[in-house]
């Protein structure tokens, strides 16, 4: 009897595995509405939660020179991260401990040697220390120079990314985000570009995205564009769990085998196909057969034509598409053009609100000036952030691009979230993954973790 669900290997030679990965199972904690608009539970959230775990603030692509820094708001706070003379990264809060006024108020830039607070010009070395203030024989308890630091948070940094955290004993960065590294050791992160930044102000809950990205059961209803090339069903995609909270779906790179059709050869298919060299026509009848086919293709085509960064990949990362989600709101999706991060952050106030970040990092192709994106041909250079309200008037989204569809049923999904008609998440076995999601929250929530 064959089994519906692919097994977790422990151990593949066509792409990269981890020990510790286990097929999905969940306790079945209800997922009820409330968890997505109640402000009790958000502020839950940020107690137990979003104060522990690590956050992305940027990439190090950003911070090229001593003094130079990147500032990312989270709720209420404001974190500045800054390039220290020894090459390291160190993060403080964004607060002048004289009066509480930010020290910084754009997200990036450069410093000689201080930052200097706009309201009464004390200096703060890049290293934390105050260096300078003015009248200082003038306070009671002691000239402040030498004896107040910024606050400091724990900074790392992995694959080109710059992480903080609230918590001062955290975890070390590499072990909290095991076995993500280890799973995408393959590709370069650090030296890849960021070539589409992209933030947008969302009528959702963050807690949408981790959901959407942590199944792809939607997709048929969704992204029908991608039946073509994209093999969404549960009976050949492999899920993965991690004791970190962390999980991975693998897509394979093929006609969906959810319909009859999987065995045609249809045009966008196609035209992947004669891309790299191969013949339509050839795997007529048979067109799931042709993945294989277009991974030798461009193992050894690939590094003769510029993409030298494929010689590093394994065989199926040439094709499919890696999917890993971090907790509690990263998402990494490894493809063989590039990385796709997406992210949402909780509102400061209002739970039914969010940001929704979206970057896509490349490597370099010998020879290559642009690269396609979503958003079309985009030159290979780091890109200038993007600002939007989601469903803006005059919005700059192509249509049919998959970020908007997503979206907009992250709108949608929130009213009925609200509704008297909805007591709780009903899930498939395919999307057992935001169970587990929903249960590590509420480890955090109730002391487990």
């Amino acid at each position: 009897m064959a089994t519906r669900y692919l097994d977790t290997p422990t151990k593949s030679d066509t792409y990269p595995t981890h020990p510790d990965a286990q097929f999905p199972k969940a306790r079945g904690d209800a997922i009820t509405g409330d968890r997505y608009y109640s402000k009790e539970f958000a502020e839950r959230e940020w107690e137990h939660m979003w104060k522990r775990v690590w956050h992305v603030g940027g990439r190090e692509s950003q911070l090229e020179e001593t003094g130079d820094f990147i500032v990312h708001q989270f709720k209420h706070e404001s974190v500045i991260m800054i390039r220290q003379e020894d090459g390291s990264v160190r993060a403080f809060f964004n607060v002048c401990r004289h009066r509480g006024n930010r020290l910084v108020n754009v997200e990036e830039g450069g410093v000689a040697k201080h930052l200097t607070c706009p309201y009464h010009n004390w200096k703060w070395n890049i290293n934390g220390e105050l260096d300078e203030v003015q009248d200082p024989e003038d306070f009671p308890q002691g000239n402040p120079c030498g004896k107040l630091r910024m606050k400091e948070v724990p900074c790392e940094t992995w694959g080109g990314f710059v992480f903080f955290s609230f918590d001062p004993n955290a975890l070390p960065l590499m072990e909290y985000l095991d076995p993500i590294p280890t799973l995408l050791a393959n590709r370069d992160l650090r030296n890849w570009k960021r070539v589409v930044w992209l933030t947008l102000r969302v009528n959702t809950n963050w807690k949408f995205a981790s959901d959407n990205f942590n199944e792809s059961y939607h997709i048929p209803a969704v992204h029908p564009q991608f039946q073509p090339m994209i093999d969404d069903h549960y009976s050949t995609t492999i899920f993965e769990m991690y004791p970190n909270g962390h999980n991975r779906m693998i897509e394979k790179l093929q006609p969906s085998s959810r319909y009859e059709t999987s065995v045609n050869v249809m045009p966008l298919w196609a035209d992947v196909l004669k891309e790299w060299d191969l013949d339509p026509a050839e795997f007529e009848g048979r067109a799931q057969e042709a993945r294989l086919a277009l991974q030798q293709a461009r193992r050894k085509l690939g590094p003769e034509r510029g993409y030298h960064y494929m010689a590093q990949l394994s065989d199926d990362e040439l094709t499919d598409q890696f999917h890993h989600t971090g907790f509690p709101n990263l998402t990494l999706t490894g493809t063989p053009e590039g990385l796709h991060m997406f992210r949402t952050e909780p509102d400061a106030d209002d739970p039914n609100w969010s940001t929704f970040d979206y970057w896509y990092m490349v490597p370099e192709v010998e020879g290559m000036t642009e690269v396609p994106t979503i958003y079309g041909m985009r030159p290979f250079e780091e890109a200038e952030h993007q600002t939007e309200l989601f469903g803006a008037e005059g919005q700059q989204i192509a249509q049919g691009d998959f970020l908007a569809q997503d979206l907009s049923l992250a709108v949608t999904q929130q009213q009925g979230l609200r509704s008297m008609g909805f007591e709780q998440a009903y899930l498939a076995e395919q999307e057992t993954r935001i169970s587990r999601f929903h249960e590590v929250i509420n480890d955090y929530l109730e002391g487990r973790r």
